[in-house]
Formats: structure tokens, sequence, C-alpha cells
């Protein structure tokens, strides 16, 4: 079969299945796992060298982790220094010697049951920062612990390579000595990072400097890869390889523009990648032992979760995070196969128990999405739901001002009043958000839903004056401002608009004080601009109050129809006519 042939096959199998597992909610990890598993040798038989197709896959793991360096700069890499070294580290020694017992009490040799436990405390950090990813999660708590401990164990690697030496036989025994190997290693690695200081950038400087888009991709591509092979050749990943580099680059003026260059490579290699994976399953392994197979799958999640959730709950003193870092990175890793194929060459294993556990990681791999679904539907509520606080009792005082959600805009309003002494209530749904804030000394915000009566009651809302109406959720918002009407009539409500239909809902209140939270901001820009294009700043400002005016006007006679999409189009194009005329006017008024 031809190259485009095969790439036909691939991308194919990819645009019908990942939208059918992201619609189904699996994610597009597995989709990609379906795919490669039905087009490989053991499915319908179309590709059957995965052998090469992983190798030249692995590409995407490498730009996976170059991209990543490229976001953790170096200050922020020692700042992760508890979650890389502590956390990774008693995760890959604790996981490795349980699974290594566990591989004991089955009947392995010694150094069989080592290598094995620590090959499979390995977890996969091209589908677990895909998850992370997927669901908006590497900035969270478990996010960031995890990543922690995925850096630490393609850190780990680097040892585990070495280690197989020593417990086996090598078919082709090497005459270096140990220490010529450590030396190589390090003046590798020095290399890589006295480049990355004073070559790279005065490289990258002077492509720039050519104006060639292709170019300056190629260079990246080119950086990527050489330095991935580079430190391969003295025993160490390529992927930890692409992870320096891209450190290296993350304080540089070319990161975003490195970023864009290299995603789509990544995005479609890491693809081709994950369908490699699949393809290499050995359903025919599957299909003679199920029981088994799925024995060792369950046995290996359960273990590893186990490890990762005590080692979760004593970093984070809670079960949330910990449960969640637990589900995110139990399975087996990419780096399993690299370092069983090594055992096997180094007779540390036999090609049998090689090709089984395979097969285990790769399913492995395939429970995860599956696993973190059911976490996130069954479990996770649960865990906010008990972890939810009761509102806070609001003290007996009278203040002229409530303000409802204290993000952007409250806080703004706030710090004002505060200033010119004006006392005030101010209310917010996030326990999170108020601890923070009281961090800062404001001692005057209590955590509370605002739609309720009783809390508003609370707030001393019948002798208030004002509300400032600037809670964020259009929903929430909408809640409080019908409570509020409704129970206090005689408040007057300043409230924040999300958008025009916000605002339209919000008039349909009878509430006039209303604010788009963009819309003074855009006129004032819009000012500006005129400014840089040689208006005068009374000709600018005459523009943009005109403007201010008109869609003002326009937006009270809009809002009554803002259901009816036809009726808004006809309004909206005789609003922009007569704005043009109202501008020639000015124009000729300027000019008589």
């Amino acid at each position: 079969m031809s190259f485009l042939q095969q790439a036909l096959i691939f991308l194919a199998a990819a645009v019908v299945s990942v939208p059918i597992f992201k619609r189904l909610g699996l994610g597009s990890v597995l989709g990609y796992l379906a795919a490669g598993m039905v087009i490989g040798p053991w499915g319908a038989g179309f590709i059957s060298d995965v052998e090469s197709i992983l190798h030249f896959a692995e590409l995407g793991v490498v730009l996976l982790l170059f991209l990543i360096g490229l976001e953790l700069q170096p200050s922020r890499l020692w700042e992760l220094r508890r979650s890389v070294f502590g956390l990774g580290g008693v995760q890959v020694l604790g996981t490795g010697v349980v699974l290594a017992g566990a591989g004991l009490l089955l009947g392995l040799r010694l150094p069989t049951a080592l290598i094995t436990g620590l090959g499979l405390s390995l977890s996969s950090t091209a589908f677990a920062l895909q998850l992370l990813a997927e669901k908006n999660e590497l900035a969270t708590e478990h996010g960031r612990a995890s990543f922690g401990i995925l850096l630490f164990q393609d850190l780990a690697v680097i040892p585990l390579l070495a280690l197989l030496p020593f417990l086996g036989e090598a078919t082709t025994p090497s005459t270096e000595p140990g220490w010529v190997s450590v030396l190589k290693v390090v003046g590798v690695l020095a290399g890589v990072v006295l480049g990355g200081r004073y070559v790279l950038r005065p490289l990258f400087r002077f492509v720039a400097s050519l104006h060639s888009q292709e170019l300056f991709t190629a260079t990246a591509l080119l950086l990527v890869v050489g330095t991935a092979l580079l430190v391969s050749q003295v025993g160490l990943s390529m992927a930890l390889g692409a992870f320096l580099a891209g450190v290296l680059l993350a304080d540089s003026e070319y990161r975003h523009e490195l970023e864009a260059d290299i995603e789509p490579f990544k995005g479609l290699l890491l693809g081709l990648f994950f369908i490699a994976v699949g393809m290499s399953v050995n359903i025919g392994l599957l299909a003679s032992g199920p029981v088994r197979v799925v024995a060792l799958v369950l046995g290996l999640v359960a273990l590893k979760a186990l490890v990762l959730f005590a080692l979760g709950k004593w970093a984070f003193k809670s079960n949330e995070p910990a449960l969640s870092m637990a589900v995110v990175i139990s399975q087996g890793g990419e780096f399993a196969f690299v370092l069983f194929g090594l055992a096997v060459g180094f007779r540390v294993m036999d090609r049998a128990l090689a090709d089984l556990l395979v097969v285990v990681v790769s399913l492995s791999m395939a429970v995860t999405p599956v696993l973190f679904l059911l976490y996130a539907r069954f479990m996770r509520p649960r865990f906010h739901k008990a972890a939810k606080r009761e509102f806070d009792v609001l003290p007996e005082e009278e203040h002229p001002v409530i303000i409802a959600g204290f993000g952007r805009v409250g806080q703004v309003v706030g710090r004002v009043l505060r200033a010119k002494r004006i006392g005030f209530t101010a209310l917010d749904a996030s326990s999170e958000h108020i601890d923070f804030l009281k961090n800062f000394g404001n001692t005057k915000i209590y955590y509370g839903d605002a739609s309720r009566l009783d809390l508003l009651r609370a707030a001393r809302a019948e002798h208030a004056k004002v509300f400032v109406l600037a809670i964020d959720d259009v929903e929430a918002s909408m809640r409080t401002a019908e409570t509020v009407r409704q129970h206090f009539p005689h408040l007057t409500i300043f409230a924040r608009a999300r958008n025009r239909q916000h605002a339209y809902r919000l008039l349909n209140l009878g509430i006039t004080h209303v604010m788009r939270e963009t819309y003074a901001g855009s006129i004032e820009m819009t000012g500006e601009v005129l400014q840089e294009l040689g208006l005068t700043w009374s000709d600018s400002k005459t523009a943009t109050d005109r403007f201010r005016q008109h869609d003002e006007a326009m937006l009270l006679s809009t809002y009554k129809h803002h259901g009816d999409v036809k009726k808004l189009t006809e309004i909206a194009l005789k609003a922009r006519q007569e704005l043009e005329e109202l501008f020639a006017q000015d124009e000729q008024k300027k000019s008589g």
C-alpha cells in the first residue's frame, strides 16, 4: 500500500471515529484508539506495519512535550519542584514497589518483577495531558500535581533504561565504561542548555528578519526534532530533550509564534500516535484469555489509583483533588512500550510477557477516559455537594448600597465607595473567591446567593438605596434581578449586562440603568482610534457621543422585539442608515 493510501486510511478513520466519540462524551483519545483497533492488523487489517507507524508517531509526543516546555518558564519549573521531585518521586517508587510485589506474588523473577513494576508505574503523558486539557483542568490543583508527577516520570525513564543492562544480559554488550556514558549525558545536556541560551535566540532573530513564515516553521521543527534526536543518542528520551528545548525558549519573544507553528503538527502526529497504540493492541491475545487480561488491567488501574489517592490525600488534605488525580494518571504509559521492548533484548523478560503487558497498558489507556467520564458524572458532584459550606451570617448593619457579585465589576464599584467612605454590603456566590479576597483585607464581603430573599433581608435591603447587580452568570443575574424587583421595588438597580441579549432581559424587568460590560471601553477605544487617524479630540468625542446616543436609543426601542430576529434585522439596517446620515449631517454643519 502506498504512502498516500495509508494517509487516506488514517485520516478517514480519525475523521469518522473522533467526532462520534466526542459527541458521546468519551473524548478524542478514545476515538483515536478505536480507530486504530479497527484499521489495524487485529481489525480490518488495512495497515500491518504498526511498529514503524508507532515510531514515527512518537514525534507527536515529542512535539507535545516541546509545547509544554514553552509554557513552563524556568521560574515556574522551580515553583513546581515539590510536585515534580516530591510527589513524582514518591509515586514512581511507591507504585513501582507495590506493582513489583504483585509481580513476585504472580511468580515473576525479581529482575522481571522490578522492571515490570517500575515500567507500569509510569503513566501516559500524552493521554493524561490531553484529557486534562479537554476538560480545562490543567490549571487545577490536581492538574498541576498530575503534570509534576508526569514530568518526573519522563525523567525517571533515564535511570530505568540505564538499569536494564544490570538486570539482564545484552545481546550486544557494550564495551564502553559507565563513566564515559555519564560524561556523554552531561555533555549533551550542557550543550543543549548553552545552545538554547546563546544560539537559539540569535538564530530565530535572523530567521524572523527574513520574513518567511515557511522558513520559521521549518526552523522550529528542525529545533525540536534535532534536539530530540541528539538527546536520544546518549540514552535519554526524545520527549525529555524536546521538553528541555521548550523550557529554554519559554522566556523568548518568539514563544507564541513557535506555539502557533508547532501546534498543527503536534495535533496530527499525536492523533497518529494514539491510532498506532490502538493498532498495537493484540486482540488475539485478548480473545484467547479475556478474563486474565481484564483482571490485569483492572488490577493495574486499581493499584495505581490506590497509591495515587493515598499520595493525593496526603498532599491535598482533601478527597476530591486526590481522587481526580488518581483517575487521571492511573493508566500505563507509552514509555512502557519502549522499556518492555528493550527488556526483551536484555533478556530481563520474555517476548510473551512483553506482548501481554503491551495489551494491558494499551487497554488501561482506553479505560481512563471512560473512568474519568463516570467519575465526573457520578462521583465529583457528590464531593462538591458535600463540600458546599453554609452561607455566611450577615451582621445586623445597614448600608445604602448592596453589591451582588464581587468580581471585576463589583470590586471597582466597591473600591470607589470605600475610598469615599460610603458603606456597602457585598455578596458573592463563590466561597473560594470570598476567601481569596479576604486575604487582601476585604472583610466586608459575604458568601451568599443574592437571589435568595432571606439573605437580601439579612443584608437589610429594605433600608438600602442602591442595588448594584454585578453577577457574572446571566441566569443567576436574572434570578437576583427578579427577586429584587418583586420584593424591594424601592431600590434603584444598576445592572451589569454580559451582552445585548442580557441587556434586553434586564430592560424587560423595568431596569433602566443597564451597563454593558465592554461597551464603555469599546467607545473609549474607538475615540482613540479616530484620533490616531487624524481627527481632533473634539471631533472624535462628537462622533463617539453621537454613536452612544444612537445606540442606547436603539437598545431601548428594540428590546421589545428581541425574540423576533426578522424584526431586529430590519431595525438594525434602518438604524445603520440613520447613523450614517447623522454623521453626514455633522460633517455638513462643520464645513458650513
